[in-house]
């Protein structure tokens, strides 16, 4: 269970309630302190207050005054104007990731919401009621308006949304969830879909699966580095000390010990002076990766538990902002897609160094009968196609901005996009982490095997599912078998 407070969230929770399904509750007096907020704005509506989003028009129409009798009719006509997204569904997963997200933003207490909008949301998410929301038709500003528009439809009962895995009229998934649609009050419209929740929801699970594709990097490359008979002299503790980086130093010093006790390490020790770069600066680049990690969920905590709606108010004043702007998050994302591409540059460039038989000293392709046989050649191309996929998506995003509202919103974060890339990114180095755990190992086949009780724990773990390479088969089959070994986290287990 998920107690949300508006300042305590963290990805570890958004993730639990986005994809392991754990239930969300509010805090008591979280629901309480929102409730007096709600109350004490009515009454500053109902002074003539003009306030924007209430009794104003949006955008480039925020001088048109809305009578007092029609503004639950604009945050209506919002959310249905506003419900613009193209594309196929996001995946559950990741809407989930938004709900909770924007449930603990308005939970913050500065949105003027009432509770219970904040319990429907909860509701949602504990009944398994997921709004269907198209991919594309955010700019990062004013927030995610056309993907949370989606949501705010579905509460409403017009839109569609996915329930007990099957898509329906959310009318009906409400109906059937025990759930009557909900009725927008004043402020609330704007309220929900104002907000940067879609990115940062998102952002928030692409970091963890992020987290789970560095460890298993690591793994992979032991399997590269033990074949290739690296040298660990470079991963000497005064070596990484003499530039004490956080992630270099924590890199290195995890790959040095996952290495002991490897006869091939002790002799390649002994014989040689250094490495290629794809062995050497493991800690170097892996370390950079890690540490860009850190960041970028440093940046998304902060995003997950702050009020980015607009206008804000704080229990005496309106004040129009701009924490709606996607900006720190959209320049996360873009970190992160950059430094993963990276990552999997220097995975594939271990990968054609396993196959190339001038450079490792192992047969051509790793097949004990080249030639007649072709071996482990392609998936080096696959690996390079993906590296190109991600080369071209790790564009910054946030290098680009449209401007919309006939020029009020003239700068956009473009974070949505910037989100949704990274995601692809993501998938993309597993897929060529997959094909240096099954290269690696087919290498390790023309060893002494004498690598270390680590290394030995990740060979044995692939062979449990992938049989050594003795003549020509399709990888592709191999290669989705350990994609799926890595979803599961079974090479994350079998070294922990």
């Amino acid at each position: 269970m998920i107690e949300i407070d508006g300042r305590s969230l963290r990805v570890e929770d958004v993730y639990a309630v986005a994809v392991e399904d754990d239930q969300v509750t509010i805090n008591a007096d979280t629901l309480r302190a929102v409730e007096e907020k709600h109350e004490s704005f009515l009454r500053l509506i109902n002074s003539g207050k003009t306030v924007y989003g209430v009794n104003t028009g949006f955008g480039s129409l925020l001088n048109v005054h809305i009578e007092r009798d029609q503004e639950i009719e604009l945050q209506k006509n919002l959310i249905r104007s506003h419900s613009s997204g193209v594309g196929e569904y996001l995946d559950r997963r990741y809407v989930r990731a938004i709900m909770v997200v924007r449930l603990n933003s308005l939970a913050a207490g500065y949105s003027a919401v009432s509770s219970d909008l904040l319990n429907m949301i909860a509701e949602m998410l504990n009944r398994d009621v997921t709004p269907a929301v198209p991919k594309y038709g955010s700019v990062g500003a004013s927030g995610d308006l056309a993907p949370l528009a989606h949501i705010g439809l579905a509460m409403m009962g017009e839109g569609r949304a996915l329930h007990e895995g099957r898509i329906m009229d959310s009318a009906k998934a409400l109906e059937k969830a025990g759930l009557k649609p909900y009725q927008f009050k004043e402020k609330e419209g704007v309220a929900l879909i104002n907000g940067t929740s879609f990115m940062s929801g998102i952002l928030s699970i692409a970091i963890m699966d992020a987290h789970d594709t560095l460890e298993n990097a690591i793994r992979s490359a032991l399997l590269s580095f033990e074949a290739l008979s690296g040298t660990s002299k470079a991963f000497t503790p005064w070596i990484l000390g003499a530039r004490p980086h956080l992630g270099q130093v924590a890199i290195g010093n995890r790959f040095r010990e996952y290495l002991n006790g490897s006869d091939i390490v002790k002799r390649a020790d002994a014989k040689k002076v250094q490495d290629a770069y794809t062995l050497r600066c493991i800690p170097q680049v892996y370390g950079s990766v890690a540490d860009v990690l850190d960041y970028v969920e440093n940046v998304v905590s902060v995003e997950i538990n702050s009020a980015t709606d607009n206008p804000l108010f704080n229990g005496e004043e309106v004040v129009s902002g701009g924490n709606f702007h996607g900006e720190p998050v959209a320049l996360a994302a873009d970190f992160l897609a950059i430094a993963l591409t990276d990552l999997g540059n220097m995975i594939e460039r271990r990968i054609a160094r396993l196959v190339d038989t001038n450079l490792s000293g192992l047969p051509p392709f790793l097949t004990p009968d080249s030639g007649l046989n072709s071996g482990y050649m392609i998936p080096q191309y696959t690996a390079a196609a993906l590296c190109n996929r991600n080369k071209v998506l790790s564009y910054p995003s946030s290098a680009d901005t449209i401007p919309t509202s006939a020029n009020q919103e003239d700068h956009v974060s473009m974070g949505a996009t910037g989100a949704l890339k990274l995601l692809e990114i993501i998938s993309n180095v597993r897929y060529i982490i997959a094909i240096e755990y099954l290269l690696g190992s087919q290498a390790l086949e023309f060893t002494d095997k004498k690598a270390s009780p680590s290394t030995l724990r990740i060979y044995e773990k692939v062979r449990e599912k992938v049989e050594k390479l003795d003549r020509d088969r399709p990888p592709s089959f191999d290669i989705e078998n350990i994609r799926k070994m890595m979803d599961m986290k079974e090479f994350i287990s079998a070294l922990q």
